[in-house]
Order: C-alpha cells, then sequence, then structure tokens
C-alpha cells in the first residue's frame, strides 16, 4: 500500500503512516509512564451500566482518522477511534464504501472491531471483524503488536468481544467495496413469523446488497431487501422532517441516496427518537435536521440519567431497562419471537440476518457456527414489572442459551461466571489474558460486560 497524505472527498484531513506513527509513539510513551491506563474517548454507544473510574485518563479521542484509502486493493487504513460518519465521509465519494456499516453514526471502526457489530449487509459480508485484515493493538504495558491471521494470529481471532479487556485498536486494515449512488428498497409484508423467517433465508441466497426487516407485531412485519442502482427516479430524505421507519409501512418501493440510505437510523436513533417528543413535526422542525442524529439522543439520554430527579422517579415507575440485541439461528427465529411477544412485549422488533463469512476458523469470543444464518433481533424499551431487578432480560438470556444463540454485550447482562465461560470462550480468553495481559491491569471481561467495573 502507498501510504500518501491528502485532503479527503469528505473535507476532512487524511493522515499520513508518519503522523500516524508518531501519535502512536507519543501515546505508548505515556501509557509506560503512566500508572493508570485507562484511556479517555468521547463517544461511547455502551447501554450497560458502569461505574464511574477515577484518576487520569489518557486521551485517545485524536486516533480518528482515515490514513490511506487503496482503491485497488479495495482496503482502508483508519484509526480505531475514526468513527463511521468519517469513513463514509470518506468513501463515498470515491464511490466506496465500508463493507459493513454499523447503523449510528458515532460508532467507531475499532469500536465495531472489538464488540460485535453487523448491518444489513452482515448477511453477504458477516460481522465488522470478518472485514478487518490486520490491527494494531495498543497492549497494557504500552507495546503495540500486530495482529493478523499469521501474526498474532491467537489475538487477531480474539480480538473480537473483547471488549478493549485485551487491548485497544490503534489502526485497523479493513475491507471495502464499491458503492453506487443510490438505493433500491422494497418491503414485503408478512403476517405469521414463520413466513416471515423462511422468506428472510431464502432472500439471503439471492442477488440483494441489503437485508433487514422490522417487526411491529406478530401480525405485521416487513421484510426489507435493498439493491444498490446508478439512476433513481427520485430520491426519498428521511434525515429530517420524514421518518425512514414509519415509511416501511407506507411503501412498498422506495429510492434512497446511498448515503441517507446507510444512516436512514440514525435520524431518529431507530424509533428510539420518540422517547424525547423528536417525532413530533413542531419538535422536529425545532430541533432542525443537525440535531436529529443519534449522537443527540445519546446526550440527552446521558443528561436525563444524571437528573436528581430521574433518579429519584424511575424506582417509583416501577420498569426495567430491556435494550438487547441477541443473535438467533433463523431456524428458531420464529420460536424466539414468539416468546418475545408473549414474555417481554417490546415492538418494533428490528430484524438483520448474518453469515459468518470465514468458514475455516471461529472467533472464540464470539463463536457462531459458519454454517448457520443468524438473525439478529434488536429490542430496546422499558418494561412494567413488579418482579425483582433484572427479570426480564434473565429470561431472555435464558431464552437465547437454550436456542443456541448469543447476545451482544453492550447492555447489561446478568450471566452467571459459568454461564458466560461456557458462552464467551472462557478458556481461549483466559489463555489470552495470561499472555497479552499477565498483569491484569485491564477489567476481564466478566468484571466489564456483566458486573459493570
Amino acid at each position: 500500500m502507498l501510504w500518501t497524505s491528502y485532503a479527503g472527498p469528505g473535507g476532512c484531513t487524511v493522515i499520513s503512516r508518519q503522523e500516524y506513527e508518531q501519535k502512536k509513539n507519543d501515546l505508548c510513551a505515556k501509557i509506560r509512564a503512566a500508572k493508570d491506563v485507562r484511556l479517555g474517548k468521547e463517544t461511547s454507544n455502551l447501554f450497560r451500566h458502569r461505574h464511574d473510574a477515577s484518576g487520569p485518563h489518557i486521551d485517545v479521542r485524536h486516533f480518528n482518522n482515515v490514513i490511506a484509502i487503496d482503491r485497488d486493493a479495495l482496503t482502508a487504513d483508519v484509526e480505531g477511534m475514526t468513527t463511521y460518519e468519517t469513513f463514509v465521509d470518506e468513501t463515498l465519494p470515491l464511490g466506496l464504501r465500508p463493507t459493513v456499516i454499523p447503523e449510528f453514526k458515532t460508532i467507531t471502526v475499532g469500536g465495531a472491531a472489538t464488540g460485535i457489530g453487523l448491518e444489513a449487509s452482515s448477511f453477504k459480508f458477516g460481522f465488522v471483524h470478518e472485514t478487518v485484515l490486520e490491527i494494531e493493538v495498543l497492549l497494557p504495558d504500552g507495546n503495540v503488536v500486530l495482529c493478523s491471521e499469521t501474526e498474532n494470529s491467537d489475538l487477531f481471532y480474539g480480538f473480537p468481544n473483547s471488549y478493549g479487556t485485551l487491548g485497544y485498536a490503534l489502526r485497523l486494515r479493513v475491507q471495502i467495496v464499491p458503492a453506487k449512488p443510490f438505493v433500491k428498497v422494497n418491503h414485503q409484508r408478512f403476517a405469521a413469523f414463520a413466513d416471515y423467517f423462511d422468506a428472510m433465508k431464502q432472500k439471503c441466497s439471492q442477488s440483494f446488497d441489503y437485508i433487514d426487516g422490522t417487526i411491529f407485531s406478530d401480525r405485521e412485519m416487513y421484510l426489507t431487501t435493498g439493491i444498490e442502482v446508478s439512476t433513481a427516479p427520485y430520491a426519498s430524505d428521511y434525515s429530517y422532517m420524514q421518518i425512514y421507519y414509519k415509511s416501511i409501512r407506507e411503501r412498498g418501493e422506495d429510492y434512497l441516496s446511498a448515503y441517507n440510505f446507510l444512516w436512514r437510523w440514525d435520524t431518529d436513533w431507530y424509533w428510539g427518537s420518540k422517547k424525547f417528543g423528536a417525532q413530533n413535526p413542531l419538535i422536529r422542525a425545532l430541533l432542525g435536521r443537525e440535531r436529529l442524529r443519534s449522537s443527540f439522543y445519546w446526550k440527552l439520554r446521558a443528561a436525563l440519567n444524571r437528573t436528581p430527579f430521574w433518579k429519584i422517579l424511575s424506582p417509583v415507575l416501577n420498569y426495567e431497562t430491556v435494550v438487547q440485541d441477541v443473535d438467533i439461528p433463523i431456524e428458531h427465529a420464529a420460536e424466539f419471537m414468539a416468546f418475545q411477544s408473549e414474555q417481554i412485549g417490546i415492538t418494533p422488533v428490528w430484524a438483520c440476518p448474518v453469515n459468518e463469512v470465514h468458514k475455516n476458523f471461529t472467533y472464540p469470543l464470539y463463536a457462531v457456527s459458519p454454517s448457520t444464518t443468524y438473525v439478529n433481533l434488536g429490542f430496546w424499551d422499558i418494561v412494567r414489572t413488579h418482579h425483582e431487578p433484572g427479570h426480564f432480560n434473565r429470561l431472555v438470556e435464558k431464552k437465547v442459551m437454550e436456542l443456541g444463540g448469543r447476545k451482544i454485550l453492550y447492555s447489561d447482562a446478568f450471566f452467571t461466571p459459568d454461564e458466560f465461560n461456557a458462552l464467551y470462550g472462557g478458556e481461549a480468553y483466559a489463555a489470552l489474558k495470561e499472555k497479552y495481559d499477565p498483569g491484569h491491569t485491564f477489567k476481564s471481561l466478566y468484571e466489564k460486560c456483566v458486573a459493570g467495573k
């Protein structure tokens, strides 16, 4: 790859390899000199409760640039804190895009690689981490190791689902693909879970670029397919007054610009903007286009959680927050949704098929069957309750285990240590921890994702 510095098409500065190396060396020196190696970050897309960490933080927010784009090899080198918004802004004007683009603009490439990222192209390209070719990982001792299929391969395959407990991604080389300027979208309605998921599985073997779905009830669900096209008779805009998820019920066919399609869910945080009144046309107009985005709702949520009034009121309301994304084998997806409808009752539900594309090796901390199509089912709301804390989340976890699925760990989890180790590669993780963080400088995966330490 030829490393060059140039003004990116999105208006950002695409830094040189030399600039990146200097930043990396400076950071490593600070890590080695510091007693506290917790890294300071500006963005987070986690819903799980975390205890506030005291002490100094080392700032990594400036590791947020695209370094190089190789049009011939269809790869890009990006820093770990680069958001997908920045990544898309640099690639789309070149007729390219990241292979899998998680749904919120503020999700970072490093975060999606160490967590579990997916989107509507995942039936074709797999999880985000399957599109990663190499990673430079900052270890707790301040050293940086290059990880790939052939170099430090144990950490390369063990990095997904490690959530920063083994190290932090400073640079990633990832696959990119050609992109056309528009996406033609079709929404097909179904009235039964079995028919819906059967059709979804069939669509996964056909020539689409994107597949996902929206479940409004056990009698109303839509399967959405998208095809990239060079021209379009019109382009719907859901970045301001019009709301994408509502259009699914209203239009069998639609066209969006590639940019607006990629961020179709960001404007309203899927449908979460309704919690803040932002789907009211008047409030929408007052907020303006620039505020209608996931990062704004994150700020509102954080501010609400800090208010004394809310902390006093929330226990009185008798509710449990259920924010979950689960990956269920498609053969069991109808059974899971029947359970979810009866026991949890949150709607709408996002449904996104995903196929693991690398058949010859396993990512041990998030091991799924390479011969199975999974469906990511996302449901995010509160449930009124008179049960003990965590009751409904625990029901979800038990059903996921029963059906041979996995739960993504960005939100509250209640697994026992034995359950957690069985689901998330406990033995493999222990070996990685001993090798790459022998002093246990960073929290363990269970401590971070379940105990909330």
